[in-house]
């Protein structure tokens, strides 16, 4: 569980969604472990508050998303409100239209983020796993979206999230089926980046996030936006913007404190500027 000695812990959703931050790094919890984390449009919504606050919190730097109980990260959507809200076309479009916003926000999120899966990530919850820029997944984790199962459409930013990262033929196969695949095989066909034994994968996804925190922020928003200009079509980039960034980077403080500190043999001081 995560430290929160120097911390507070804001929750949202009635409790569903919890958020907190300390030194440099923002964690939001799923925290639904009765229904293994499944998600209603409450939770949908409280998460894009728990995301806002954290992108407008100037000390973290990079968050982290993780599932409470240890037997999911989301299992999917919450199946008990389909009946009330996506029981047909029109209620499923006003179902996708209100948890669309928090979908854009985390796809479009200005600090680096990364997925702890632990146990199931199902359907809505590979969702939110493939809009982070990392997925770090524990041994036991299980993947699968089973929306043919149900006689559901995935929708069309779901499934170029899924293709981007494992191509056309592992999408049909995991689409068409419905099947549920283990850590090893997410691992070898690219849905995830690093599977870590259950018990260190919170200290390994630590690791990594303080990794990121110690960075430069400006170096690692070069990155983020170069990587997401090369994803586009050629004739929808925005070279520009990728020329600005790396010159404010040249031009940086924290570039001047990057050469000073490998000259001194120290840890570099970032600070954003």
């Amino acid at each position: 569980m995560p430290d929160q000695s120097n911390t507070t812990e804001v929750a949202y959703a009635d409790g569903k969604i919890l958020k907190h931050a300390a030194d440099g790094v923002g964690v939001i919890t799923f925290n639904n472990p009765d229904k293994r984390n499944a998600m209603s449009l409450e939770m949908w919504e409280g998460f894009g508050e728990a995301l806002t606050s954290l992108r407008d919190d100037d000390a973290v730097r990079v968050v982290i998303l993780r599932g409470a109980g240890g037997k999911a990260f989301v299992s999917g959507a919450d199946i008990s409100q389909f009946e009330k809200t996506r029981h047909n076309a029109a209620a499923s479009e006003e179902y996708s239209r209100r948890s669309a916003a928090q979908r854009a926000l985390l796809a479009d999120y200005p600090k680096p983020t990364i997925a702890c899966i632990q146990g199931f990530c199902l359907g809505g919850g590979m969702q939110v796993a493939m809009l982070a820029d990392i997925r770090i997944a524990a041994h036991s984790s299980q993947f699968g979206i089973p929306a043919a199962k149900l006689g559901i459409a995935y929708g069309y930013d779901g499934l170029r999230n899924l293709v981007s990262l494992v191509g056309p033929s592992w999408a049909r196969l995991l689409m068409y089926t419905g099947m549920r695949i283990d850590a090893t095989e997410a691992l070898r066909i690219g849905l995830i980046e690093r599977m870590i034994p259950d018990d260190q994968l919170w200290g390994e996804t630590m690791l990594i996030a303080e990794t990121i925190s110690g960075n430069a922020p400006l170096a690692i928003k070069a990155a983020r936006i170069t990587i997401a200009q090369v994803l586009k079509d050629e004739s929808q980039r925005d070279m520009e913007a990728i020329k600005a960034i790396g010159n404010a980077c040249m031009d940086s403080a924290d570039f001047r404190e990057g050469r000073q500190a490998f000259m001194e043999k120290r840890k570099p001081q970032f600070q954003g500027r």
